[in-house]
């Protein structure tokens, strides 16, 4: 059995110099729109997530919510950690394999250096830093979430909303 995960970096936020602390950063206009522009574009993919996962933080909140929308998946039933926040890689992978059995796509959306570091720790890949708004995916072949750990994953691809705007 072939199960699916992206993970998903917050789409632009406003500057870290705002009043607010930076958990409490909130997106830009061009974070919205790029958020929805790749919500968009996964739905043409077909992408339909049984679950998405979200750090707490207003910022990857609101991305999940955008992309949610556009890929038919109802927002409310977004589960929402501070883990995701501030946990490390650590707490990705426990989000993975703490997931359901009967979920087959699983989206998580979470923050920088942590997005990254993740994406490269399940699948090998040289992904480097991703992008605001980007979207790695990677296919799970054959085993339980329980069992996801270091290069069990496959990548599958990359996006990021610079892509889109340069296939316009």
């Amino acid at each position: 059995m072939k199960r699916y995960l992206y993970i998903v970096r917050h789409a632009r936020a406003e500057d870290g110099s705002s009043f607010f602390g930076d958990f409490q950063r909130e997106l830009t206009s061009s974070g919205i729109i790029d958020a929805a522009r790749m919500g968009r574009f996964l739905a043409e993919k077909g992408v339909k997530p049984d679950l998405i996962l979200s750090s707490s933080a207003p910022r990857a909140l609101k991305t999940a919510q955008i992309m949610a929308e556009q890929l038919g998946y109802d927002p409310a039933q977004i589960t929402d950690t501070r883990n995701l926040y501030d946990g490390g890689s650590r707490a990705y992978l426990q989000a993975v394999t703490s997931t359901p059995d009967t979920c087959q796509t699983l989206m998580i959306f979470g923050h920088n250096p942590d997005v990254s570091f993740f994406s490269e720790y399940v699948t090998h890949a040289d992904i480097g830093n991703m992008s605001k708004a980007g979207v790695v995916a990677i296919e799970i072949e054959n085993l339980d979430w329980s069992m996801v750990s270091m290069r069990t994953g496959k990548f599958l691809s990359y996006d990021s909303p610079k892509q889109l705007r340069e296939d316009l």
